[in-house]
This record gives structure tokens, C-alpha cells and sequence, in this order.
């Protein structure tokens, strides 16, 4: 069985530049990362895209691979997948495609989506057949362009609509696109009480990727490290349902961002000595 391997995303650095996050990755030793779409890194909206020639440049630099392009969407952005009204709607499907657009010009095969969130004053069974029209729309746009879409749970303060893993596998089957996967977020998954075990089960081969963090003390995207969770449990149990997409460090927490490195750094470590363990046994 082979190890998955590890990817890092860039939201720990939104106090940085782009140019000191790919530096950061790169001396720390990381090949692989998720692009955060945070405006002070890469401005994406409805209407248009920075140019990603920085980007892709900084990734040939430092010999990085870009996995998957993951968008700004959840409250109080305003790209809301489950949107209200025939405006925003137009606006959150020209968002999404610039999005997908942004990944075919750097060769990314995959972005991540969310289901989006319902207003607390209405029906959540409205929102959520919003959320399934557009996710349709978007998928369909994303198969013109030969790219993947994961879709990963939220935790209930942040949504309402997806919040487990059998949540995620009814949106699947009512979005009913070929390539529309899913995603396991481990701070999602751990509010929800689900296992990676139970993921599975639910959801099988649709499983394409994995925001990969600790969780401890309520808090849920910690720096491997700085919470309960056991990365080398963590990981045979991906391994165990035969798992081939990246774990990517979704490191996103107040504590770590005057030194963002600094987590960099200790998640990379903590996984290459735990898969050197794993790996000599």
C-alpha cells in the first residue's frame, strides 16, 4: 500500500504575500500544494481572474505540483452555491466557472466546492434544492473543461445543509454528475462524530480527496501536532479503503498566522517522521 501523499494549502499564509508561501513550501520540503483562491493571493470573482502566470511561475520555481484550486465560497463570502434570487445565481455560476477556468490554465485537474449555506429563516429543504441546481450547473460546466469536482461536508455552525457523511453522499446522488466526488474534511467529519471508516462505507471510490488536519479542544483545523487526532491511525485508514488522492494540511487557525511557517514546518515533519515509521516496519 503506498502512503498518500502530503499537499499544503496556502489560507495560513492570508498575512503573507504568495511569493513567502511557495517559499516557505518549498524550503520546508513540500512538492505538492491546494490553492486557496484568497484575494490577497489570487483575485478571483464573477467577472474576472488575476492572472496566474505568478503563480505558476512561483510553482516551477520551487518545484511545487498544484493539486486542486480551492474557491472562497462560505458565509461571509458572497459566493454561495445555494444563493437566492436569479441574479446571484447568474453571478455565483460566473464565479464558479472563472474558478474552473483558473484550474485549466494551471493544469489543475480538480477544485473543491462546498454545498453552501441556507439562511437560518427559511427552509433549509429550499436551500438545498438551490444548492443541488447549482452544483448541476457547475459540474456541467467543469466536464466542458475536463475537470474534477470534491465536495466536502461543513460543520453546522458554517451550514446547515451538508454536514455528514451521508449528507454528502444524498448531495451526490441528487447532483447525480459523473464528476462530482467527494471530499473528507477531518474537522468536519469530527464535529459530525463520523470516522474515516464510516466514510467509506457511505461513500466508497467517490472519496478523491482529504483536508487533512488535527483536531483538540474544539478547535478543528490545528497543525498536526497541536491536537488529539493520530496521523499514522489517520493515514492506515486511508490506506486501508485503498485511498490515492493527497492529504492536504488545511492548517487555518488565528494561533498560526503571524508565523504561518512555523506550522509549515511541523506538519511536514510530524508526517515524514510518521511515514518513515511506517514505512521501515
Amino acid at each position: 500500500m503506498v502512503v498518500p501523499e502530503l499537499s499544503l494549502m496556502n489560507i495560513n499564509h492570508r498575512y503573507y504575500s504568495i511569493e513567502t508561501f511557495f517559499k516557505a513550501a518549498g524550503e520546508a520540503g513540500y512538492r505538492n500544494i491546494e490553492l486557496w483562491t484568497g484575494s490577497m493571493h489570487l483575485y478571483v470573482d464573477c467577472h474576472e481572474h488575476d492572472s496566474v502566470d505568478k503563480i505558476r511561475d512561483l510553482a516551477a520555481q520551487y518545484g511545487i505540483k498544484i493539486v486542486c484550486v480551492c474557491p472562497e465560497q462560505n458565509n461571509p463570502k458572497p459566493w454561495n452555491v445555494a444563493v437566492r434570487g436569479e441574479a446571484g445565481q447568474k453571478r455565483i455560476l460566473s464565479y464558479f466557472k472563472n474558478v474552473i477556468d483558473v484550474a485549466v490554465e494551471l493544469g489543475v485537474p480538480q477544485i473543491l466546492v462546498t454545498s453552501g449555506w441556507a439562511y437560518l429563516d427559511e427552509p433549509a429543504e429550499d436551500a438545498w434544492a438551490r444548492s443541488v441546481a447549482m452544483l448541476r450547473s457547475v459540474c456541467a460546466y467543469a466536464d466542458t473543461r475536463g475537470i474534477r469536482v470534491a465536495l466536502e461536508a461543513l460543520q453546522p455552525s458554517e451550514s446547515v445543509l451538508v454536514n455528514t457523511a451521508q449528507d454528502v453522499a444524498r448531495i451526490l446522488e441528487a447532483v447525480d454528475r459523473p464528476n462530482l466526488k467527494a471530499c473528507i474534511d477531518f474537522g468536519a467529519m469530527e464535529v459530525a462524530g463520523d470516522t474515516i471508516d464510516g466514510y467509506f462505507e457511505v461513500l466508497g471510490d467517490k472519496i478523491v480527496h482529504t483536508h487533512f488536519v488535527d483536531v483538540g479542544g474544539g478547535t478543528t483545523h490545528l497543525a498536526w501536532g497541536d491536537g488529539e487526532r493520530d496521523m499514522r491511525a489517520d493515514l492506515e485508514a486511508l490506506m486501508r479503503h485503498g485511498y490515492t488522492g493527497y492529504v492536504s494540511a488545511e492548517t487555518c487557525d488565528g494561533r498560526y498566522y503571524q508565523d504561518p511557517s512555523k506550522a509549515t514546518t511541523q506538519v511536514i515533519e510530524m508526517y515524514r517522521r510518521v511515514t518513515a515509521e511506517m514505512e521501515a516496519e
